[in-house]
């Protein structure tokens, strides 16, 4: 008989993500009757009593976030009064003011927001950006001596500051003013500014808490504004910059967030900022377009990083973002320069009122763009190679994934910890050698897990840090790599079990492909923006069949989905970016998945993105626990056959045999298996393909019906 598994003679192994599906307990009472009060659906009703919204006032305020009434920053932000006083005195006395910016995103786009605002205002104002490579995030001691030698009066950091104690420190030694605007994690001991600007240090309840670092200078800008009198002509350039940061650095899609953003998402196709309209064009932004026509293209993995569309095209609505358009193409470029190119790039391009000078900085982002996403291949090829030697079978045990090499371009390795994040499942901390005795790196999370506490753990083996629960950066010696390491997967023994290495997906609500329309998605249009704390609604279809599936571009996985209700099959186009690995996909498999419109040749359609699929539950529980050597017999196309679950190694193994005595095995998360009268003459076979999978749904089917009889 079969007596070897499965697994020791089909190689390769094919796979399927590894991960954890959570799906929404459904409450149709409820949701009828909020949708009933609330004149919504009940799909878009259950939705938002998913993300925790169970009241017509909340629902009120969610759908409609310009009927909330705001309070005054001035109540919300302690300090934020005193920083007016210190910004006005400084104009009105032409102080020089100097902006500490950041080399991210969301540093650049509140570096060149308060840049143009504070001009506008009158005052006289400069800034400086840390060197990424030589220097790292945040104010520092010569940043500090220089902007004193230059005879500024008034430093203004943004996107950083809060944990930089020794140089401002130092600031207010030499007799200079600090206001810090941050949004970064609070330390245990605060610098000592002058004013401190932070959503971390005003309540919970705030409709500010979330705000990013270019939220908080959006917020300076206005109330100064507002106070000199001089809101004209200044509110819509400062929301574009806004809106940019704000998704671009990930920050909650909630409270003023997602107010402004929504607002932002609908001036920022007409913004008069040359640089806006520079990148809307270089970055080929459009509503859901022509990229999907060669789709795989330059579509990378579903991080904000990596979905680069087709320069060439052309935007084909032009009456509203969506924060996709900003995550996926506006904000690469910007980050780009960021990392690995110079700041002064981004800042000239948002500040600049010439068009021409738009279009080169513009150019100039794409092209390093370009650059950063070969880097990150090749960084990521070698960081999954190194872990595949050393630390796969360990990482059950240790929790956590420390990964440190020489010769890694440290401003990529934030994007390749989050790719390593995506496919092992734990915390990483990613770092790369600056010169022989020390090492800068980049830390990306998952949900039970808080990055920065953790470096607050490791503090005394480290040089400096910052960040929050999902990501940081931090630099230490080399000799304190190894403590290092042991010092996290003790920190991540203490705060993660063994079920949280997998990726968690949580998942709204259970549709048939029959209702995957038009009107449907016309309705989640009710939910956006979309993003941080807000996410896209995620679906799910059992036991559907692949009918198509194909390796296109970089790895992604282009396939025709199909299902069967009422006696009609319907059927559906899908991608799944980065899948290659888990290509081919089963023949019959639950899939998870977001809506996406397609507009293709003047054609409107509903495509899925694929983010999740396993085996049909039916399937899993079988596996799961089988009726160990119960068989049964079935037929099959007019032939009789015998099938039973088996013990083989340690996992049940469904065999089928046939009246001629081939016997046809195969084990759970496989798709190859084996025919054959014993192991020695079976042959490897795709049991994806139909004349396989059908006969194994048929003796499943043969099988339930056992298993309710026992």
């Amino acid at each position: 008989m079969l007596d070897r598994p499965v697994s020791e003679l089909s190689k390769p192994r094919r796979r399927l993500p590894n991960q954890r599906w959570q799906i929404y307990p459904q409450k149709p009472e409820f949701a009828q009757n909020l949708a009933v009060l609330t004149n919504i659906s009940p799909i878009v009703s259950q939705l938002l009593i998913n993300r925790g919204i169970e009241t017509p006032e909340q629902v009120q305020a969610f759908l409609d976030p310009e009927s909330l009434i705001l309070p005054s920053p001035l109540e919300d932000f302690p300090d934020l009064a005193i920083s007016l006083e210190l910004l006005q005195n400084a104009i009105a006395s032409q102080t020089k003011i100097a902006i500490c910016g950041d080399y991210d995103a969301d540093g650049m786009t509140s570096t060149a927001l308060l840049l143009r605002s504070l001009r506008t205002l009158g005052a006289q104002v400069d800034y400086a950006i840390p060197s990424r490579m030589h220097e790292g995030y945040g104010i520092n001691q010569r940043i500090v001596e220089e902007f004193h030698s230059e005879g500024v009066g008034l430093i203004l950091t943004v996107d950083n500051g809060i944990s930089a104690f020794e140089p401002v420190a130092r600031a207010r030694e030499l007799g200079l003013a600090v206001i810090i605007t941050d949004h970064h994690d609070i330390p245990q001991k605060l610098p000592p500014a002058n004013a401190i600007l932070n959503p971390k240090l005003i309540a919970e309840s705030s409709p500010y808490r979330g705000v990013a670092g270019v939220g908080v200078a959006y917020i300076l800008a206005v109330s100064l504004a507002q106070q000199l009198g001089q809101t004209k002509g200044l509110i819509q350039p400062m929301l574009a910059l806004f809106t940019l940061g704000t998704i671009a650095d990930l920050a909650p899609l909630t409270g003023v967030n997602r107010r402004w953003v929504k607002r932002g998402l609908q001036h920022l196709p007409k913004s008069h900022l040359p640089g806006v309209q520079a990148l809307i064009q270089v970055g080929g932004v459009q509503a859901r377009g022509d990229e999907k026509a060669g789709e795989a293209g330059e579509q990378g993995s579903r991080g904000a990083e990596e979905k680069i569309p087709n320069p060439k095209s052309k935007i084909q609505n032009p009456k509203s973002l969506k924060p996709e358009d900003i995550g996926f193409r506006l904000g690469p470029r910007i980050n780009a320069i960021g990392r690995i190119g110079n700041p002064q790039t981004v800042i000239e391009l948002l500040t600049t009122d010439d068009m021409g000078v738009a279009l080169e900085r513009a150019m100039q982002c794409e092209q390093i763009n370009a650059s950063r996403q070969e880097m990150c291949e090749q960084i990521e090829q070698e960081a999954i190679a190194y872990v595949e030697a050393e630390f796969v079978t360990s990482l059950q045990k240790d929790r956590v994934l420390v990964v440190v090499q020489p010769n890694w371009h440290h401003g990529v390795i934030g994007i390749v910890a989050s790719r390593l994040v995506e496919r092992y499942g734990v915390p990483v901390f990613i770092g790369t050698y600056e010169d022989e005795g020390h090492i800068r790196g980049s830390a990306r999370s998952i949900p039970e897990f808080h990055v920065f506490e953790a470096l607050e753990y490791c503090h005394d083996l480290l040089g400096k840090f910052g960040g929050h629960k999902a990501a940081g950066g931090f630099s230490l010696p080399a000799e304190n790599l190894q403590v290092l390491r042991s010092r996290l997967i003790e920190f991540a023994n203490q705060c993660l079990e063994p079920q949280h290495l997998k990726p968690l997906l949580k998942i709204d609500a259970k549709v048939n492909l029959n209702h995957l329309n038009q009107q449907l998605y016309q309705q989640l249009n009710a939910l956006h923006p979309c993003g941080m704390d807000n996410p896209d609604p995620v679906f799910w279809t059992p036991n559907v069949q692949v009918v198509e599936q194909k390796i296109v571009g970089k790895g992604h996985i282009k396939l025709t989905i199909a299902q069967t209700v009422d006696n009609q099959q319907y059927k559906i186009k899908a991608i799944a970016w980065r899948w290659g690995d888990y290509f081919q996909l089963p023949s019959r498999v639950d899939i998870a998945y977001k809506l996406r419109e397609n507009y293709f040749n003047g054609n409107t359609s509903i495509e899925l993105e694929l983010i999740g699929v396993r085996l049909p539950i039916q399937i899993q529980q079988f596996f799961a626990s089988p009726p160990i050597q119960s068989s049964t017999t079935f037929e099959y196309n007019q032939r009789q056959y015998t099938c039973g679950f088996y013990k083989n190694g340690i996992e049940a193994e469904l065999r089928i045999r046939n009246s001629e005595g081939k016997v046809l095995a195969m084990q759970p998360r496989q798709i190859i298996g084996l025919l054959g009268t014993n192991r020695q003459n079976a042959k490897e076979v795709d049991i994806s393909q139909p004349q396989y999978d059908n006969i194994i749904q048929a003796a499943l089917q043969a099988l339930s019906v056992l298993s309710a009889e026992l």
